[in-house]
């Protein structure tokens, strides 16, 4: 299947929006150390915070959520249709996770899925922040909220019965999410992973 010109730019547009690295321009701006030289060398909001800097991990937090959702609204007033902007904000996913930026070497891309979340329904979105967040008050362990919110997103978008293209981009989110978790899961099935708060 032959990519057309228009959606070919969608997805060029939604992959160059979610390489932007906010983690490092933020840490940058905060003067803080590189989050990929301490941690789980993971350029997200979750390691940021192990800086003990609040603020920078919401910002973080922030930028890299409203990069997916940014993608998908600047495709619409275009004039993409719903394709486009699934294909935008599944690029934008992508670009975080596989940064042009950082050669490669991206986050996990919770935040940015949520923001994807969030430009597909407000209501989705807000269904899979309430199962990471109950998760991470519940257990104090960002990775398995994060895997619990990517369990509960497919099914929630079923239930919501959204488009079909917009439950696809969904649910191949949420199995790049979990494979991204492996190492994670392996450390929560001994015991061994960080809590939040917790320095690694």
């Amino acid at each position: 299947m032959q990519l057309s010109p228009q959606l070919a730019l969608f997805l060029l547009i939604g992959y160059l929006l979610g390489s932007l690295p906010f983690a490092v321009i933020v840490s940058r701006a905060f003067g803080l150390a590189d989050p990929r030289s301490f941690g789980s060398g993971n350029p997200g909001a979750t390691n940021v915070l192990r800086t003990g800097n609040k603020a920078a991990a919401a910002l973080t937090l922030l930028g890299d959520a409203l990069k997916g959702l940014a993608a998908m609204w600047l495709v619409r007033a275009l004039g993409g249709d719903g394709i486009g902007a699934a294909i935008a904000g599944i690029a934008a996913f992508f670009g975080h996770v596989f940064p042009v930026f950082l050669r490669f070497k991206g986050g996990k891309g919770v935040s940015t899925a949520l923001g994807v979340l969030a430009g597909f329904s407000w209501q989705l979105a807000l269904i899979a922040a309430a199962a990471w967040l109950l998760t991470a008050i519940a257990t104090r362990y960002s990775s398995l909220a994060a895997l619990v919110a990517a369990t509960v997103a497919p099914t929630a978008a079923w239930w919501l019965k959204l488009p079909v293209e917009s439950t696809l981009a969904v649910a191949v989110m949420s199995a790049v999410l979990i494979q991204r978790h492996r190492a994670n899961i392996q450390r929560l099935l001994s015991g061994t992973e960080t809590r939040i708060g917790g320095k690694k």
